[in-house]
């Protein structure tokens, strides 16, 4: 404790460095020391709007704000056990108690605190929408440079039905569209104003907390006071958002790793994503795309720890929450960092197109189309062609002599007589001709896969544009906070 410490000399005693540091979240609280001097200047002009303290202190206050957010958190005390207090004792110091002192009026560290977390969070959020929109855009590119290349497709990683590179990397595409859209949905519900709440029941002072709202930026208010400062359903929303993302970003860093074996040999990673081994001199081991699976869990566990910290929370505020910011912030900084290296690993990823050609055909990969042929030109019943075609492949391949017997063992008649030519049965062994037919909304028919690309264009402008349409709304709100506290320095 420091000689003097304005938060503690009324009710309690001196507390040892190990209690101190025990409970201490300065560290952490970098991360919110540039939100939580704009809590205290927007707090600031409204007291002052509704003449709670002089327009005099209050101007005092804000020069001394600007000072300490000149000099950064490192010249605040580090004895203090947030940087909420750290803030308010080096105000004290630089224009006195008169003055300083008056800050903290009609307001708690709780609803502070929810302030400054918040306004953090949503510019990471935007900053991550950003990064989420860039790596659509190298989804997107790649895909056009694939519409006409065949690759293999899996399921239960066996070879199923070949299909085309623009449809496998839209897929990705499509994903992280919904990605944008649980973010810009989580932020609605980040970019809610806590101020005014004070302790958890309000404040007899006459605040404006609407006008603090909107000086801050945010979109409305919380409007339960012990709701305001107790809740920590956005961090959970927006952990639950990065847990999302990291998924589907560990789910192409396993296709990578797959693809870039010598067993499939579909891609190769640029030397700057990849490793050699200290004793095997041959080896280009995927390490960075090895790395983005491994951190998926580390977001995950991030959720199970801010879940489990806030299941058992009774209302109002608790000193526990103050444990949910650092897994938020890890949370973000892991998934905002996966996505940024994806969309660079992805844009020098080298692919192997004659091999995804020729791969495209094993398997008895073809066997789907055949069925489907058979039941449009024969009429027969689906579960009839299903069985010939597993019959041929049972017997060994999809050759005529093989389709031509299954036909006659489980129908009694050969191709011909149901109908169907050798021609039209060596079409259907076609991966071109079978994916130009697969052209319904969705597939992999390169006209569909153009009309699927321009599509993903038109809402990646569209979501381009919301994003820039909240950035400037909150240039607007810091523009509004910095003419009112200009106006009570000139006043």
């Amino acid at each position: 404790m420091t000689k003097d410490d304005i938060l503690r000399r009324g009710r309690l005693g001196l507390q040892n460095e190990q209690v101190t540091a025990f409970t201490s979240s300065l560290e952490a609280d970098r991360w919110i020391f540039d939100s939580d001097l704009m809590v205290d200047r927007a707090h600031v002009v409204m007291l002052a709007r509704q003449q709670i303290i002089e327009e005099d202190d209050a101007s005092k206050i804000l020069l001394g704000l600007d000072q300490i957010r000149d000099n950064g958190i490192e010249l605040l005390d580090s004895s203090y056990e947030d940087v909420h207090i750290a803030i308010e004792a080096r105000l004290i110091e630089l224009i006195g108690e008169d003055a300083g002192g008056r800050m903290h009026s009609g307001r708690s560290r709780n609803d502070e605190v929810a302030s400054c977390i918040r306004i953090a969070l949503r510019t990471d959020l935007l900053k991550l929408a950003g990064l989420i929109n860039k790596l659509r855009a190298a989804f997107i590119d790649k895909a056009h440079e694939g519409v006409s290349l065949i690759i293999p497709g899996f399921t239960h990683l066996q070879h199923a039905q070949p299909t085309t590179l623009a449809h496998h990397f839209l897929a990705y595409a499509c994903s992280l569209e919904r990605s944008f859209e649980r973010l810009t949905d989580a932020y609605r519900r980040v970019n809610l104003c806590p101020l005014g709440a004070a302790a958890f029941a309000a404040t007899a002072f006459p605040l404006d907390r609407a006008y603090a709202c909107e000086l801050m930026g945010f979109d409305n208010l919380l409007e339960n006071s012990m709701d305001a400062v107790s809740t920590r359903d956005f961090a959970i929303e927006t952990i639950s958002m990065c847990a999302n993302l990291m998924t589907d970003i560990s789910r192409f860093a396993e296709e990578t790793i797959l693809w870039s074996t010598s067993e499939f040999n579909l891609v190769e990673l640029a030397d700057e994503y990849t490793s050699t081994s200290s004793i095997m001199p041959q080896k280009k081991n995927p390490d960075v795309p090895e790395l983005l699976r491994a951190r998926t869990g580390t977001v995950h566990g991030e959720l199970v720890s801010v879940l489990s910290i806030c299941k058992g929370l009774p209302y109002s505020y608790n000193r526990d929450l103050q444990e949910v910011t650092p897994h938020l912030q890890k949370a973000l900084m892991v998934t905002k960092n996966a996505v940024g290296i994806t969309t660079k690993m992805l844009g020098t990823l080298e692919l192997h197109a004659d091999v995804m050609h020729d791969k495209s055909l094993s398997g008895f990969s073809m066997a789907t189309e055949l069925a489907d042929t058979l039941v449009r030109i024969t009429g027969l019943p689906f579960r009839t062609a299903h069985q010939i075609v597993g019959s041929a492949v049972r017997a060994g391949g999809l050759d005529f002599n093989r389709v031509e017997e299954a036909c006659e063992s489980v129908t009694g008649r050969n191709p011909e007589q149901l109908g169907i030519k050798r021609d039209a049965l060596e079409q259907a062994l076609d991966p071109i001709s079978s994916i130009d037919q697969r052209s319904i909304v969705g597939g992999p028919a390169p006209t569909e896969c153009l009309r699927s690309i321009s599509e993903r264009q038109r809402r990646l402008k569209t979501d381009e544009e919301t994003l820039n349409d909240i950035n400037d709304r909150l240039i607007l709100a810091r523009k509004r906070l910095d003419d009112a506290s200009n106006a009570l320095f000139v006043s």
